[in-house]
């Protein structure tokens, strides 16, 4: 891998990863487009944890400023939990509430995730799945539009069956071609979300999990050092700066543009990846 597509795969994952087109699949179908090969399939996973290590990057530096504020509501409603004011404090706190939505947001993924490891990863370099489910995102994105009421619930309306219930759709992102953010926004939406509130806590409940991904598959970053520094250094960076500008991008978009338009990308995408898998062969898996 060369720096140039170690450049472009770190801008198709950064803009990906936010926008509701499914990064892991657009980074497999642009790796197979360039031509990208990695020794064995330990380098590809330790490049792909790079790659989520540049949008934990991105993310939390977007969002610092409210994690500070909910790490510190966390640790405040831990000492109402012993004052016997915990509910409370749920009740009159967006931060604390903020919290413990998310804790329970993340226990879908979470469990998914350990349990069923092997069978997503054997899924990781497979084009037609890909496609299979970039389609099937278009979907989820499409019926959330319309079936979705305009609403106008904030996190404090959430529920902590609300937020269960978006981090089952969230775990569906553990399929390649499944949008991590457009599962939960889509998620948030039908639940009555405001539309700037269902993006931000979809992007604010991607943090946890990222942080396992990256957790999971820290054991294979050794093997970056059969790629060399530029490209691993161009990488990370593309990434976090693409990934920063992404979020930004979609908080505005998603108050005035609807999530057909993602939808459409997707079915495009997903429709020629299947036929130049099947019929030309431009697209090896």
């Amino acid at each position: 891998m060369d720096i140039f597509q170690a450049i472009i795969l770190g801008i198709v994952q950064g803009l990906a990863e936010f926008l509701p087109v499914a990064s892991a699949g657009q980074v497999i179908i642009v790796t197979h487009i360039l031509n990208v090969t990695f020794p064995n399939q330990s380098g590809a996973i330790a490049f792909n944890t790079l790659l989520h290590l540049g949008t934990l990057t991105a993310v939390v530096g977007f969002f610092w400023r409210d994690l500070i504020k909910i790490i510190k509501a966390f640790v405040n409603s831990l000492l109402n939990l012993v004052q016997g004011t915990f509910m409370d404090g749920l009740k009159e706190d967006v931060h604390k509430r903020l919290a413990w939505l998310l804790i329970v947001g993340t226990i879908p993924v979470a469990i998914v995730g350990v349990l069923f490891t092997k069978e997503f990863e054997s899924l990781f370099n497979n084009v037609v799945a890909v496609g299979v489910f970039l389609i099937i995102n278009g979907f989820i994105l499409v019926l959330s539009e319309h079936f979705a009421t305009r609403g106008d619930k904030k996190v404090m309306g959430l529920t902590f069956k609300n937020s269960l219930i978006i981090g089952i759709f969230e775990s569906l992102a553990l399929f390649p071609g499944i949008s991590r953010s457009g599962s939960s926004i889509s998620a948030g939406l039908l639940l009555g979300l405001d539309r700037q509130c269902a993006a931000r806590y979809a992007f604010l409940l991607a943090i946890p999990a990222i942080t396992g991904a990256v957790v999971v598959e820290f054991k294979n970053i050794g093997a970056l050092t059969e790629t060399n520094t530029a490209s691993i250094i161009a990488a990370y960076i593309a990434v976090v700066i693409f990934g920063y500008l992404s979020i930004g991008l979609l908080i505005k978009l998603i108050k005035s543009t609807s999530l057909r338009v993602f939808a459409y990308y997707c079915w495009i995408v997903g429709a020629l990846t299947l036929i130049l898998s099947y019929t030309y062969g431009l697209i090896h898996f």
